[in-house]
């Protein structure tokens, strides 16, 4: 029986674990850059997706990586743990000389987010169970509404309820309350689970990237009052939910994820508002999934995602 060798040992140490993403104009050579780097730097790939678009000319890619948390001596970092902030420094240099808009992100930090609704709460209810069990990888800072509907929901899970009243007189100061609470509570996104308030323009640029809304997408589209039962009326067969950015026009930013399901004649409209209300759940969750995972990029008026 031989002795286990120290590479053995060394193999099976604990690695931290990061994302990196990254957009920039198509060309030669990126990714030979980036797996360079992450071997001169001790790392490790463990996953890698990527993609060129033909269209604009950009190339994305995500790539997952780990790292020894005491990297080995050719590694060229001294003997020093390896840290978030030591690879940002050294990856400035790639990221300068392929105009790349990049970020490093540890993959266990959890995102910190802020939910928002006004009287509907089956997404708000989905996405607190969901982080409550760990199946979103998210810290939830507040919820935040112009109703008081769902302090008592928020809570029961313990999270911290701002009534924040919206009315014309006042949009401009709620939204600077809002951007208050979004700096002092360390923020990275926002969430409208079904908050029945136009966002203005100058918050949408101050938060742009940084806000997903999910709302019903019909064939043909019924917007207004009542949009199921006006679905019901015209025989609909698919319900569906879009989950996207927001931008300053309204309902039209880029979309990262849609959800759609089948219904037959014999549905009721209570039944078709049953299934809306499950298909924007979904679609809802994922899109945030994505967007705390990192898997998301920009790409003008769309997105990719790697999902």
């Amino acid at each position: 029986m031989t002795e286990p060798t120290a590479a053995a040992g060394t193999a099976s140490a604990p690695r931290e674990q990061y994302v990196l993403t990254l957009a920039c104009p198509d060309k030669q050579g990126i990714v030979h850059a980036v797996s360079s780097y992450l071997f001169m730097t001790g790392c490790n790939i463990e996953d890698s997706r990527q993609f060129g678009d033909r269209d604009t000319g950009l190339f994305f890619m995500r790539v997952h990586f780990s790292a020894e948390a005491a990297p080995a001596k050719d590694a060229g970092a001294g003997g020093e743990a390896v840290s978030v902030e030591k690879l940002r420094a050294s990856f400035a240099a790639i990221g300068d000389a392929f105009r790349m808009d990049w970020q490093i992100h540890r993959a266990d930090a959890r995102m910190r987010i802020v939910l928002m609704v006004s009287k509907f709460g089956h997404c708000l209810n989905d996405l607190l169970f969901r982080a409550s069990i760990g199946a979103l990888p998210v810290d939830i800072a507040a919820v935040v509404s112009n109703h008081r509907d769902f302090e008592q929901l928020a809570g029961s899970y313990g999270i911290p309820f701002h009534h924040i009243p919206v009315t014309r007189d006042t949009k401009a100061e709620a939204e600077q309350r809002l951007l208050a609470l979004v700096r002092e509570e360390n923020v990275e996104l926002v969430v409208l689970a079904r908050y029945m308030q136009v966002i203005s323009d100058d918050l949408c640029k101050q938060l742009n990237g940084r806000i997903i809304n999910i709302h019903h997408s019909f064939l043909p589209s019924f917007k207004g009052a009542r949009p199921y039962h006006q679905a019901h009326a015209r025989g609909v067969k698919l319900i569906g939910a879009t989950a996207h950015y927001v931008t300053a026009e309204l309902d039209e930013g880029p979309i990262i994820e849609q959800e759609v399901e089948r219904v037959g004649h014999e549905v009721t409209p209570g039944q078709l508002v049953a299934t809306g209300r499950d298909v924007e759940c979904r679609a809802l969750a994922r899109a945030v999934l994505w967007h705390a995972e990192h898997r998301i990029l920009l790409n003008g008026a769309r997105t990719v995602v790697f999902a």
